[in-house]
């Protein structure tokens, strides 16, 4: 099961209903390009075909995803001083001393913010964020060095 805020699925839904849209649109360039004429060297026809796939499948990988989703209350009660999805996190490198923010989110948006950065629930600072305190020392396994942070607060 994949947990994920509402704003995710919002955008989600909105990119579903897109692609849905988009239906009528590449069936009309499919048959503008098998009018005109033979179909084994058309390579309007073979994009437009290869278009439709493409979205189709993606259709389908949106519609399995958003029916095994579940959608966290952000209202919800939550435990005092634990980092769950959703949650805005200051940290403090170990190492170096430098502090930034993080949002703990399901998928990353297309256009993140500039004032935080967003970390996945399956990236490996995303698995060791979820569920940990405020002042933890967290390590995070990332692929050149193992870092480690300092949970300064939840906001």
């Amino acid at each position: 099961m994949e947990f994920m805020t509402r704003e995710e699925r919002s955008r989600l839904m909105a990119r579903l209903d897109h692609l849905k849209a988009n239906r009528p649109v590449l069936a009309m360039r499919i048959a503008e390009a098998r009018a005109l004429g033979d179909l084994k060297e058309n390579a309007d026809y073979h994009a437009a075909r290869e278009d439709q796939a493409m979205e189709e499948a993606e259709v389908r990988a949106l519609e399995q995803r958003l029916a095994g989703a579940k959608v966290l209350d952000e209202n919800a009660p939550t435990a005092d001083g634990v980092v769950f999805l959703g949650a805005t996190v200051r940290l403090r490198e170990v190492d170096t001393g430098d502090e930034d923010l993080y949002r703990l989110v399901g998928e990353a948006s297309p256009m993140p913010p500039a004032d935080y950065v967003e970390v996945t629930t399956t990236s490996p600072m995303g698995e060791s964020l979820m569920k940990s305190r405020v002042g933890e020392v967290i390590r995070v396994d990332a692929p050149r060095k193992v870092m480690r942070f300092e949970i300064v607060e939840i906001l």
